[in-house]
């Protein structure tokens, strides 16, 4: 019988460890994202996760274990390198410039220019008209992209972030907590186009705290305590129940649960 090919992850990381001194922020912490999937990590707060994205977004070096990009053994020396490997992130505190455009943002930092020398200028129509039909494809209407970017909803602004990221050839979309901060319809919408850029092609990686969420779109799922990976499961087996029994602790809460019942 002919065995299937193991698929190459985007990224790959194996029993990465990293150390700041003497405190430990992640130990033999192993994850897969490919492409048309997308890995939800989940922890409380102090789990690891920042420091989870901050190695895959280049900000950091793991100490230990390895980190492979396509099969490929690297270690990345800085975001920019990461985003030229086709690793984006999107990060809870958007960098956005709220009163400017929504088109301008689209671009911040990768404006198309039109003319030669000291006639060269911003192409601002060619900006409009490609963040309409970039966004439209993402399935996001907005009416006007030339209204502030500020005055879009916390759940809008992820999106327009999501889509940016799509745009620019993003391979890996990194989305940090992007529903920390919103309410239930707002974080659906956030969801609903998390959940395209992985139709899209897109290997996602999911940081949250609620599995709720998770579970509505994840497809492998990583749980995280104290740095450790305690949990590393796929969609077909972990039930909702018991990644959030998992999530809330598990043994410990029955324990917890035992000692404050009356006598």
């Amino acid at each position: 019988m002919t065995k299937t090919p193991r698929r190459t992850a985007l990224v790959e990381l194996s029993d990465v460890s990293k150390h700041y001194g003497n405190v430990r922020a992640l130990e033999g912490v192993s994850l897969e994202v490919h492409a048309g999937e997308i890995t939800c990590v989940l922890g409380d707060n102090g789990a690891g996760k920042s420091t989870l994205i901050k190695i895959i977004a280049g900000l950091h070096q793991h100490d230990g274990g390895t980190l492979r990009i396509d099969g490929e053994e690297t270690r990345l020396a800085s975001p920019r390198e990461a985003l030229d490997r086709g690793i984006a992130t999107v990060y809870q505190d958007l960098a956005v410039v709220p009163l400017m455009p929504v088109w301008r943002n689209f671009f911040l930092g990768s404006e198309p220019r039109k003319g030669t020398g000291p006639f060269k200028r911003m192409d601002v129509d060619l900006m409009r008209r490609t963040t309409h039909s970039e966004l439209l494809r993402m399935g996001i209407d907005l009416r006007d992209v030339d209204q502030p970017i500020g005055t879009l909803s916390g759940g809008e602004r992820q999106c327009v972030a999501i889509a940016r990221a799509v745009h620019f050839g993003a391979k890996v979309l990194v989305l940090d907590e992007p529903t920390a901060a919103l309410g239930v319809k707002q974080s659906g919408v956030v969801l609903k186009y998390v959940a395209a850029a992985r139709d899209q092609g897109l290997g996602v990686v999911l940081i949250t705290h609620n599995p709720h969420h998770a579970y509505l779109v994840g497809d492998r799922f990583v749980l995280l305590k104290r740095g450790s990976m305690v949990a590393n499961h796929t969609r077909d087996s972990v039930t909702l129940d018991e990644l959030t029994r998992q999530m809330a602790g598990g043994n410990d809460l029955d324990d917890l649960r035992h000692e404050l019942q009356r006598t």
